[in-house]
């Protein structure tokens, strides 16, 4: 990891921000390719009363919009939080060549802490880096769930 995946992962770490001030669990996302970021996301679950609702489900679909096609080839998303099977499936679904993510998520992670799917015969086995500044982007969900359960 260097100062670029830093930098990037921060992006992702203010759009989680955003997220919590909105209510919704503080996770973001975001694509970048050739140094510039090329989609963003947020969780909007809640507010959008939708299961469809990740970080990194927002962030493909902005970024399929910014480069005019499916394939995100030479892409890497930077995520706050391990992403779940059905984020994990379109990652795979969407070529993104690299992964990297923040808190491991023992529920539902699924690129190591319950499953790594990139591991099965799929057509496309992106690089994958988790537990990058963990401990931040862990302290976000924490803290969040935290004031959830005083409510």
């Amino acid at each position: 990891m260097n100062t670029i995946d830093e930098k990037f992962m921060r992006e992702a770490i203010l759009l989680a921000k955003e997220a919590a001030d909105d209510d919704e669990a503080p996770i973001g996302a975001v694509i970048v390719r050739d140094g510039e970021i090329v989609g963003r996301g947020r969780n909007r679950r809640e507010k959008d009363k939708n299961a469809l609702g990740h970080a990194e489900i927002e962030a493909i679909n902005d970024a399929c919009k910014t480069l005019g096609g499916w394939r995100l080839i030479g892409c890497t998303i930077y995520v706050t939080l391990e992403p779940c099977p059905m984020c994990t499936g379109a990652i795979i679904n969407s070529r993104i060549e690299r992964v990297v993510f923040g808190a491991y998520d023992k529920k539902a992670g699924s690129c190591g802490s319950l499953i790594n799917l990139f591991d099965l015969p799929y057509n496309h086995k992106p690089i994958l880096s988790g537990g990058f500044m963990e401990e931040e982007c862990g302290s976000l969900l924490s803290e969040f769930f935290k004031k959830l359960r005083k409510k």
